[in-house]
C-alpha cells in the first residue's frame, strides 16, 4: 500500500510540473470571438474545416505560416468590467487557425469561433485575456 501512495505521489507532482512548464512557455493576449459565417477563409477557401477554428492577428499570422496549426486556448479572465468573470469551468479549448484577422478590425490576438470561444468564456463577453501556445 505504501508503494501504491508514493506512486500517486510521484505522478501527481508530475502532473503539476508539467502543467506548469505548459502554462511558463504559453504567450498571453486577447481572445475574441468570431460569429460566423466562417467561409470563406484564408487558408482554406470554402474548404469547411468546423467551428474548433480561429483567425490570427497579423503578428501570428506570419505570412499564412501558421495556418491549419493547432493551439490551445485558456480563458485565464475578463478583458472588462462589464462580464467580471467571463471564464467557464472548463477554460481550455484547442483550435485550428484557418484564417486571418487583418487590422484594423481585429482586436485581439486570436478571433474564435462563437462555438469554440463558448466552451471556455460566455460570449457576451466579446473578448477575454487568454495565454495560447501551438500544439
Amino acid at each position: 500500500m505504501a508503494l501504491i501512495k508514493k506512486f500517486a505521489s510521484i505522478l501527481i507532482v508530475s502532473s503539476l510540473l508539467i502543467s506548469f512548464v505548459l502554462q511558463a512557455s504559453a504567450d498571453k493576449g486577447i481572445g475574441t470571438v468570431n460569429v460566423p459565417p466562417y467561409l470563406p477563409s484564408a487558408c482554406f477557401g470554402f474548404q469547411d474545416k468546423g467551428v474548433m477554428i480561429a483567425a490570427a492577428n497579423q503578428d501570428l499570422w506570419d505570412g499564412g505560416a501558421v495556418c491549419g496549426k493547432y493551439f490551445q486556448v485558456t480563458c485565464t479572465g475578463p478583458t472588462n468590467l462589464g462580464t467580471p468573470h467571463p471564464c467557464t469551468d472548463t477554460p481550455t479549448v484547442t483550435v485550428m487557425i484557418t484564417d486571418l484577422c487583418p487590422p484594423p478590425g481585429c482586436k485581439g490576438d486570436l478571433d474564435l469561433a462563437t462555438e469554440a470561444f463558448s466552451l471556455i468564456a460566455d460570449p457576451r463577453s466579446g473578448g477575454i485575456q487568454i495565454s495560447y501556445q501551438e500544439l
